[in-house]
């Protein structure tokens, strides 16, 4: 009798430690350096957030947050490495607008699926865009520019950095929610676009608002409205589009971060909430609002069903408006 509860007990002790493994492993989580990929390329919009976070984390877990750089084919090379890496918590990937809202529509094969190949951790920033114009375009409002644009005296150009990108859909979107048919003209980036935006070669941009609001300040352009839901904190004079007379209108660019499909939920999860405290310290809240941006936060299925959202909308968008990618 008493060898059967010896051997019962140790029996119970060895299957309590098992069932507790998982857990052990994910509260000394991490043990190890955390790879960290940005598929754009190092100084771009992703690294400006991607790094400090990455700096934050590393104070708090104690190891090193590598940033990995893979660029090329509008962020697809990076988010494809991701999505084929071991679901274990040491390999994490920043996405954005392009690679999981605008890029599931206009690139005809994905290799990968926007949805069914992650793990959404968390909603981390979420910035909008301003509407501009050149000094020499009368429109002081998003009314004027609307009247402005169905008149047949005039034809407004707008300018993008390049087709396909949110500065391109965000005019797509405006033409079609408003009935105007400004010309789309796409450059390489944003900053030619917004050289040729000064010197009045195009008439209208809906650009960042960290490139266009110094612009805004010397007078080179003039600001008609932002496109997010709400007014900029730090320019509330600025009115939204929304609320300019195009009602339902609302564009906003953002930065999110995924894990490897079927990464554990309970690892998912504190780094969900390590990450959130990170985005809300007065550090980060500062170099976002510089930038034009603000934290998002927020669980997991916040990011999942955003991502839902931001797919079914620029799909429209591209489907009214004939977007295609070569």
């Amino acid at each position: 009798m008493k060898a059967f509860c010896t051997l019962a007990c140790g029996a119970f002790a060895c299957a309590a430690l098992l069932g507790a493994g998982p857990a052990l492993a994910q509260s000394q989580y991490p043990t190890k350096a955390v790879r960290i990929i940005v598929p754009f390329p190092p100084a771009g919009n992703t690294d400006v957030y991607a790094r400090p976070v990455a700096r934050k984390l590393s104070e708090l877990y104690g190891q090193q947050m590598i940033i990995d750089n893979r660029p090329g084919a509008g962020g697809t090379i990076g988010m494809e490495l991701a999505s084929k890496s071991a679901p274990d918590g040491y390999t994490l990937v920043w996405g954005s607008t392009s690679t999981h809202g605008v890029g599931p529509n206009v690139y005809k094969k994905l290799p990968y699926d926007p949805v069914k190949d992650f793990e959404p951790v968390i909603l981390a920033v979420l910035a909008q865009n301003i509407l501009v114009v050149h000094p020499a375009v009368p429109a002081k409002t998003v009314k004027e520019l609307i009247a402005i644009t169905k008149s047949k005296r005039s034809s407004l150009s707008f300018a993008s950095s390049g087709n396909g990108t949110i500065s391109h859909l965000a005019g797509e979107l405006f033409n079609t929610m408003a009935g105007t048919d400004m010309v789309h003209v796409p450059y390489k980036g944003s900053s030619p676009a917004l050289v040729d935006l000064i010197s009045g070669q195009v008439d209208v941009m809906f650009d960042s608002l960290a490139a266009s609001l110094p612009q805004v300040r010397a007078g080179k352009l003039r600001a008609l409205a932002v496109t997010g839901e709400k007014r900029f904190p730090a320019m509330k004079e600025i009115p939204t589009i929304n609320e300019s007379g195009l009602k339902g209108y609302e564009v906003s660019t953002w930065l999110a971060i995924w894990a490897p499909p079927k990464t554990p939920r309970e690892l998912v999860a504190r780094l969900n909430a390590d990450i959130d405290k990170t985005l809300h310290q007065p550090e980060m809240m500062k170099l976002m609002a510089e930038n034009g941006a603000e934290p998002g936060g927020g669980p997991p299925a916040r990011l999942e069903q955003h991502v839902k959202n931001e797919i079914a909308k620029w799909g429209r968008v591209v489907k009214a408006a004939r977007v295609t990618v070569e």
